[in-house]
This record gives C-alpha cells, sequence and structure tokens, in this order.
C-alpha cells in the first residue's frame, strides 16, 4: 500500500506569499476568510488548519512594514472560533515558549481540544530576537543556545499539566455525590519553571494534543526528534527535502521512537492552469505580484544592512558590499543567512549566470517548493515527493484569501484520491486519528 499524503491549509495572513492586492482577494483579519479556508480544507479532507503567529510588526528601516504580517488576530482566538464551524479538520496555531509561560499555554491548547473534540495541535516556536521581546514584560530576556533549553522543559511541563488529570477523573456520581475525582496535584521544579498547584482543565478528548515544530537548525531538529509529532519544515525541494527528511527520521531511535511517529511536512504553494504553459506563465505573473520593485529592493537591504533605495529593481546588483557589522534594517524576521558577504557572493554568480536584475534574483532566491501544472501534474508531482521520501506532505500555503484553496480541492485532491494516497472521508474523529490512524 501506497504512503498516504497528508495535507495541511496555512493562512498565512499578509506577507510576501500572499497576493494581497490582487481584485479577488477578501479580507485578511475578518472571521468570514478564515471559515472559508477551514471550511474549504475541510471538504478536501485535509489534516489540519495551521496558523501562524507574529508577536510584533515587523519594522523596515526604522518604519512598520505594513505589507509584511500585519493585522493577524490572536491564534487561540481564531482556532476557537472555528472549532464551532467545523467537525473534522484539526486546529493547529503557533505559541511561543518564550515569550508564553507553560500553565497558559496548557490551558488554552487543552481548552481548543475540548471544545474542537480532540483536534487541537500547538506548534511550539522559540522566537528569535530580543526585539519582539521589547513586547513583553521581560523583554527579550534569552539567548539562543538557552531558547531551546527552555522550550523543551516549556514542553515537557505543558504534558505534565495535560496529564494531570486522570482519564476517568470525571465521575459523575451523582448518587454519592462525587463528580471528579483523581485530579493530581502538579509540582514542576527545573532550572526554567518552578509551578505547582492544580490544572483546571480536564483531560482532553486526545489526552495529549498534537505538537509541531518548525525549527531547522540543529537543535531544532533534535528539539523535534525528541518530541514533536509533526515538523514543519522549509526543505521543499526533492532533493534538500530527501536529506532534511533522512536527517530527521535518523535521529529518532536514539529517543525510543520509530520513523512513523513524527511527520514531515514542508511548505509549498501551487499554481494551476488548463495547461502546463498556462500554469507557468500564470506562476510567474504570481511571482511578479509577490516581489513588487520596493519588496525586492527592502530583501536585499535585509542582507546587505545598507539603504539600498537609490538602486533600480530591474538593474544589476549593488557593486557595494553588506555591512556585516551594522545593525540589521528589518526586525521581526527570522534571518537564516548568517554570513552576509557569503551571501552576497552566491547571489551575484547566480545574478551572472542567469542574467537576472535584483527583482528577478529576489524572486529566484525567495521561491518556495511550488507545484506547478495542470491537476493532474500538480498530483503526481505531491506524490512522487510523498513516495521518494522527501516529505510525508506538505503545507499548503494559497497566495489568495480566501479563496486559494479551492481550485486545489476541487481539481487535486480528486486526483490523489483516485491514485489511492489519500483519503476519500475521513476515518476518526481527532487529528491524532487523522495523521496516525490511532
Amino acid at each position: 500500500m501506497p504512503k498516504q499524503v497528508k495535507l495541511a491549509a496555512h493562512f498565512p495572513g499578509v506577507n510576501n506569499t500572499t497576493v494581497w492586492s490582487d481584485p479577488r482577494s477578501g479580507s485578511q483579519i475578518d472571521f468570514s476568510s478564515f471559515e472559508h479556508l477551514a471550511r474549504t480544507a475541510e471538504r478536501g479532507k485535509f489534516d489540519f488548519l495551521f496558523l501562524a503567529e507574529g508577536l510584533r510588526l515587523r519594522e523596515h528601516a526604522g518604519e512598520i512594514l505594513d505589507s509584511d504580517v500585519v493585522g493577524r488576530p490572536n491564534t487561540t482566538t481564531v482556532l476557537a472560533a472555528l472549532s464551532a464551524v467545523t467537525t473534522r479538520l484539526g486546529l493547529a496555531g503557533t505559541l511561543s515558549s518564550t515569550f508564553n509561560e507553560p500553565y497558559e499555554v496548557a490551558r488554552q491548547v487543552a481548552s481548543i481540544d475540548h471544545l474542537s473534540g480532540g483536534r487541537a495541535a500547538w506548534n511550539v516556536v522559540t522566537s528569535p530576537d530580543a526585539w519582539t521581546g521589547q513586547n513583553f514584560r521581560r523583554g527579550g530576556f534569552l539567548k539562543r543556545e538557552d531558547r531551546y533549553r527552555r522550550a523543551e522543559e516549556f514542553l515537557a511541563t505543558v504534558r505534565e499539566l495535560w496529564d494531570s488529570w486522570a482519564p476517568d477523573a470525571l465521575v459523575g456520581d451523582k448518587e454519592n455525590g462525587v463528580f471528579a475525582r483523581g485530579i493530581d496535584r502538579f509540582v514542576h521544579s527545573g532550572p526554567q519553571f518552578d509551578i505547582r498547584g492544580e490544572f483546571t482543565v480536564p483531560r482532553t478528548p486526545q489526552g495529549q494534543p498534537i505538537v509541531i515544530q518548525a525549527g531547522d537548525s540543529d537543535e531544532g531538529r533534535e528539539f523535534a526528534a525528541k518530541t514533536a509529532d509533526v515538523i514543519f519544515s522549509r526543505h521543499g525541494s526533492l532533493e534538500s527535502g530527501k536529506e532534511f527528511f533522512a536527517d530527521v527520521k535518523r535521529r529518532l531511535p536514539a529517543h525510543g521512537r520509530e520513523p512513523g511517529e513524527l511527520l514531515i511536512m514542508p511548505a509549498a504553494t501551487f499554481v494551476l492552469g488548463d495547461t502546463e504553459e498556462d500554469a507557468h506563465e500564470y506562476a510567474r505573473e504570481i511571482r511578479y505580484q509577490q516581489v513588487r520593485p520596493a519588496t525586492a529592493i527592502q530583501f536585499l537591504e535585509q542582507v546587505w544592512s545598507r539603504d539600498l533605495s537609490a538602486y533600480d529593481a530591474d538593474g544589476p546588483l549593488p557593486e557595494v558590499d553588506p555591512d556585516p557589522d551594522a545593525e540589521p534594517l528589518t526586525w521581526g524576521r527570522v534571518r537564516h543567512e548568517k554570513d552576509p558577504l557569503a551571501v552576497a557572493a552566491k547571489w551575484r554568480a547566480i545574478a551572472e549566470e542567469k542574467k537576472l536584475s535584483i527583482r528577478e534574483l529576489v524572486i529566484e532566491v525567495t521561491a518556495r517548493q511550488q507545484f506547478v501544472g495542470t491537476a493532474r501534474q500538480v498530483a503526481d508531482s505531491v506524490n512522487e515527493y510523498v513516495q521518494s521520501d522527501a516529505a510525508d506532505g506538505f503545507v499548503l500555503v494559497p497566495h489568495l484569501t480566501p479563496g486559494g484553496l479551492d481550485a486545489f480541492v476541487d481539481d487535486v485532491v480528486p486526483h490523489l484520491q483516485e491514485r489511492g494516497v489519500f483519503r476519500t472521508d475521513y476515518t476518526g474523529d481527532t487529528l491524532r486519528e487523522h495523521l496516525f490512524s490511532r
């Protein structure tokens, strides 16, 4: 039997993956948009809907970057509302282990699991910078190496809280006047947290809601191998996906886990057309909508840490080198480029080889995994990635909100179902049953 494809839908909010200015785009914050995407994903029998979270508005050159992740409502509030308008779809939200407390996160996720009948998931992120921390009481207080120490103990503490109610604690014995028994007091004393008391939320339908992790560093991969059910990866190409898949799965036995206990789901976009040529032409139009001239210059400035506004986005890369010692111009975005001079050298080589302008280069280097073609071709590609162990499935990011997922559900999902690699209906009620058949 072939591997079954796992699918999730991401509601990205306003950023450089969406085309918010397209006439077909709706509101990025009205509940009706979240509801439409969730209902579409559930109609397509997807595993879950995924929400990211931004804890501070991004800035560039000292100004709020209003086209990049603005107006993003609170994750748990949106998921709680979606639990009332869906019945099977998993509901996954991102919550930081750096700027929250275990007790509160445990309550929030457990509450959504109850409200949804066992469909909650928590994407654990460590939040990368002190700048974000300025929005919080403690400020930017964690070094990089300390964030994962806190995250690991944070998650362990949350799990202790989720397990502090016995499965049969709610007895409801009206005759003898006993409503509940078996509620253990919890005591957690560790380097990061020293808390004790009673957890307020009974054991949830899943017992342990699904845990997602999105880190890509060595620490992040190890954290996921030890603790997560799903890892949200950015390794979308076939070869890099295989390498990432093999590396993470190889780490599992050291933690007493089997390869099937951790699912790898990279983010991916898709563009469909009646013909392959139509799809590629449409994909090109979308990329030019996503990367406008000002966007291209801003992206370059993130690496150069210099004001490059005088440069023409349709011209060649700047002759000046990045300033590795300068303060970043962009705040709030995870930086994967550790050596700006090396990145600039690499990009110059790409631009020279392919004769690319600044804008064309940014389009080239910011592309994530993208499935482009007819519905049948896209279904074949998705299936190829899964069957060749480059992924267990994908978190799809439609470029239009909220209707961008409709075509995938209507046109691609039936082809996956015909191939016997995707469910034709839900066979369980909880998200854990969707993902692991248990």
